[in-house]
């Protein structure tokens, strides 16, 4: 077999790992924005149940992670009389946008709790309720501090994606590791390998790069 030959049949896994990341990605960051201002909440029950599902998942390993919702949770369910047993797509998406969004949540805080305190008095004086203040002024001016955090956070979990091999969803690595053991070629597959998750990164930061301009933008309609 050669390069070409190799190639096509990797890059039907990398179309799945494209998948997995802008799945887990997008959901990730809906769990970061969700937690994150829930760690700066006034209210003592929502700050301690999103500071305590944010360590959870920054104190527990990914991988273990993903074992214990493809594996361990459908022993419970069958226990109890229930089928919990789903596709490794939605495992592997839900696994990767808990663990991302974990880590990016406390991205989210730090931004938030940066802006400075005068803007909080001046939405005060505008007579902005707390909701109006968090998310017409805070947030856009908090959402450009965040970007080149999140972007490094969105680099790392397309990488972390090689861990969905484990539970045979069929993404690049899965790819790769079934081609090497049908061909021994490991020399040339894991350099393709190491390619192709260099350009994609480089897609990934790219994007993140442009999401930052657009965020510098909206910005500068939200200070007060």
């Amino acid at each position: 077999m050669d390069i070409l030959t190799y190639s096509g049949h990797l890059l039907s896994g990398a179309w799945i790992t494209v998948q997995l990341t802008l799945y887990s990605s997008v959901l990730g960051l809906f769990f970061a924005f969700v937690l994150g201002v829930g760690r700066v909440s006034d209210n003592p029950f929502v700050h301690g149940l999103s500071a305590g599902i944010i360590e959870f998942f920054r104190g527990t390993s990914l991988l273990v992670q993903l074992f214990w919702l493809y594996f361990a949770l459908p022993m419970i369910g069958q226990t109890l009389g229930y089928d919990w047993r789903f596709p490794p797509m939605l495992v592997g998406t839900l696994a990767l946008a808990l663990n991302i969004g974990a880590y990016a949540a406390e991205v989210v805080r730090g931004a938030i709790q940066a802006v400075a305190p005068e803007q909080y008095e001046a939405a005060k004086a505008l007579d902005f309720s707390p909701r109006q203040t968090m998310w017409r002024i805070i947030v856009p001016q908090a959402v450009p501090e965040m970007m080149p955090s999140l972007g490094n956070l969105a680099i790392q979990n397309l990488k972390d994606t090689a861990l969905v091999s484990l539970i045979s969803l069929a993404d690049l690595a899965y790819k790769a590791e079934q081609l090497r053991n049908f061909t021994q070629d490991s020399t040339t597959i894991y350099s393709l390998l190491l390619l192709m998750y260099f350009g994609m990164a480089l897609v990934v930061a790219g994007l993140m790069k442009l999401a930052e301009r657009y965020a510098c933008r909206w910005r500068a309609g939200g200070s007060v």
